[in-house]
């Protein structure tokens, strides 16, 4: 009969007495206790990138919510077959104002001429939605071509 058979309804399995093996100071501590200490060996090979800062935080930095323009030309879709359908000059009116979009983006591409109302766009977006005859406008010109 092997030892190990002998051992094992015994309290410690061959680690000694009084709990040897048993609790957390076999392992070093709990988590990532001693991680700075005598754990850095296991640090440096297994998360060299755990400790310091990392990337670059900008605290003044705003951010608009933004529109591509193949997201603006599906929300075009969507609002011509609805029934509350406005339209100036033979463009779509779509007030981004209304809806708390701040800013139209140049990705993807527009098919419809679009009256546009947004605060902020980029040069790109501007061009593509003049090419299919198009317009962008800030929400207080909106006022002047309506009414």
């Amino acid at each position: 009969m092997r030892k190990i058979r002998k051992l094992r309804g015994s309290r410690t399995c061959g680690w000694g007495q009084i709990g040897q093996h048993r609790k957390t100071g076999s392992k070093g501590g709990r988590g990532m206790a001693g991680s700075h200490k005598h754990k850095w060996t296991w640090i440096l090979k297994y998360a060299p990138d755990y400790f310091g800062k990392h990337g670059f935080f900008r605290p003044n930095r705003r951010v608009y919510k933004a529109i591509n323009l193949k997201q603006l030309s599906e929300l075009a879709d969507v609002l011509e077959k609805s029934e509350n359908v406005q339209k100036v000059n033979n463009m779509l009116l779509i007030n981004l104002k209304s809806m708390g979009i701040e800013k139209v983006l140049g990705g993807g591409e527009v098919y419809k001429p679009l009256l546009v109302v947004a605060e902020r766009w980029t040069e790109q977006a501007s061009k593509k939605i003049s090419n299919v005859g198009g317009k962008i406008i800030k929400p207080d010109e909106l006022t002047a071509l309506i009414g």
